[in-house]
């Protein structure tokens, strides 16, 4: 693909560098999310009080304009190879999918994998709350360099049984074992939510 990097960004809408992680991240409308919509209005699960529903996400006007364009923008032909080459461009180690936002669909998710397959040098992590799309997806197809995290739905609570690898969020500073919030709230050196021989990451409720 022979496009400036002003041509892929009006293909794919902007990238975000979350101070906290390495590398970058693309970030979706919260309130898009098929089921963190429904779970942000149960209190006691991990969606209620949504952090990308408030806050940064919810002050600038431009940061939720951007995040409906990247929205709009997975349904374009032109997609895939538009964000690979620009993760590719980044020349960076890691990538999240989805500092705000989830996967839309089937097909949507099956987009990312191609994305990943054509930036082998990358490892991508996503974490997602969307079981019933993993359910039709055997863990096998899934591209090497990425790793799909099922969130666990309550605070306090366990993760999803099906998928081999997780999140879950918990109140107990003794039990968390992000060390982000030991570390200034960033990951510094830990690349735990990246690597498939984690199978659990359990993060401090904030």
């Amino acid at each position: 693909m022979h496009m400036n990097k002003k041509e892929l960004k009006l293909i794919t809408g902007s990238f975000s560098k979350p101070s906290k992680m390495p590398g970058y991240s693309y970030g979706l409308p919260a309130w898009e999310c098929k089921t963190g919509s429904k779970l942000a209005k149960i209190p006691g699960t991990v969606c209620f009080g949504c952090y990308a529903k408030r806050g940064f996400y919810s002050m600038y006007k431009g940061v939720k304009a951007a995040q409906y364009i990247r929205l709009k923008s997975i349904t374009k032909p032109l997609w895939v190879r538009a964000m690979a080459a620009q993760i590719n461009s980044f020349k960076c180690k890691e990538f999240r999918w989805h500092d705000a936002g989830d996967i839309q669909s089937i097909k949507h998710l099956l987009k990312i994998f191609k994305v990943c397959k054509l930036t082998p040098t990358v490892k991508h992590w996503m974490p997602t709350k969307e079981a019933q799309f993993l359910k039709n997806i055997p863990v096998n197809r899934i591209p090497k360099n990425l790793i799909i995290r099922l969130s666990g739905t309550n605070v306090d609570g366990g993760a999803g049984k099906f998928w081999p690898w997780s999140s879950t969020v918990t109140t107990n500073p003794k039990k968390a074992t992000c060390p982000a919030p030991k570390q200034g709230g960033k990951c510094l050196d830990c690349r735990k939510c990246w690597s498939r021989k984690i199978k659990n990451i359990t993060y401090l409720k904030h």
